[in-house]
């Protein structure tokens, strides 16, 4: 068993593949339980879709993906506030068309001729293929968000709980939306490159979801967040390793399943707590 879970980790590859998800899961674990609670799921999500065809002309372009992906991102954040005031779309509805329309436009391009071979890894990722630089840049990123959530905790704290009464208290509410999103921009351009357009929500959705289910305090949430991501993380490489899958996928499908087992496990102490209870009052 000890060979099974250890072998994999001699190859340098896997190595550097690990130390890439740990990063990603310690930055995905914090941040994810902030987008749980502000309920910016979606936003998450729309973000990465749309960002893909600024990664896509990147790569067309030959500049680095990083910088495509920014402007990506700043194209489709303006489109959904100019879309958001048409009062005859409303703003979900916007975001929908907008996220839609700016990720087919990156499959179109994909699928141009001029399209150099490779551009499958911008969906799925590669995270077997990281370079120092990536490993940098994730390590870099977790050093931010660490440092800023704990600088904007008890804001993030008061204005999630209660945004009417928060500037009384010291706390914007708009600096704290701003805050997060620069920060979840930030998590998905680097993250990306290893997981992909397609599996980058999971490693800032997934695990956070799955906290929430067996935590009920932030700091709680925010320890089992990170644990989660990074289990995620190491097993959908263990899994990709000895199944010869696709390693994206397989920790996004771990990810998937650790949620499913939390779940079940609450569900089943739902089930079995007031039977206990009335057990020993019957006893008593």
């Amino acid at each position: 068993m000890i060979d099974w879970l250890l072998d994999p980790f001699s190859d340098p590859i896997l190595r550097r593949a690990a130390l890439e998800v740990i990063l990603l899961g310690v930055t995905g674990g914090l941040l994810g339980c902030w987008i749980i609670f502000y309920e910016l799921s979606y936003g998450a999500e729309s973000l990465a879709h749309s960002l893909f065809p600024g990664l896509v002309a990147a790569a067309l372009l030959g500049i680095p993906i990083l910088v495509g992906g920014a402007a990506g991102i700043v194209v489709g954040a303006l489109a959904v506030a100019l879309a958001g005031r048409v009062p005859s779309i409303g703003r979900d509805n916007a975001v929908a068309v907008v996220v839609t329309t700016l990720f087919g436009a990156g499959a179109l391009l994909a699928l141009s001729q001029d399209a150099p071979p490779g551009l499958g890894g911008l969906l799925f990722g590669d995270v077997l293929g990281v370079s120092d630089t990536d490993l940098l840049l994730a390590g870099g990123l977790a050093l931010v968000v660490v440092v800023a959530l704990r600088l904007l905790h008890v804001r993030l704290l008061v204005v999630g709980f209660d945004r009417s009464t928060a500037r009384s208290l010291g706390a914007s509410p708009a600096v704290a939306d701003a805050a997060l999103l620069v920060l979840l921009a930030a998590a998905i351009l680097v993250a990306v490159q290893g997981l992909g357009n397609l599996l980058v929500v999971s490693v800032l959705v997934g695990p956070a979801a799955t906290a929430r289910l067996l935590a009920d305090r932030m700091g709680a949430m925010m320890a089992w967040a990170v644990g989660l991501a990074v289990v995620a993380g190491l097993g959908g490489l263990l899994f990709s390793y000895h199944a010869s899958t696709a390693v994206g996928a397989s920790i996004a499908l771990t990810t998937v399943a650790l949620w499913v087992i939390a779940w079940t496990v609450r569900a089943a102490r739902a089930v079995a707590w007031p039977t206990r209870r009335l057990l020993a009052s019957e006893g008593s």
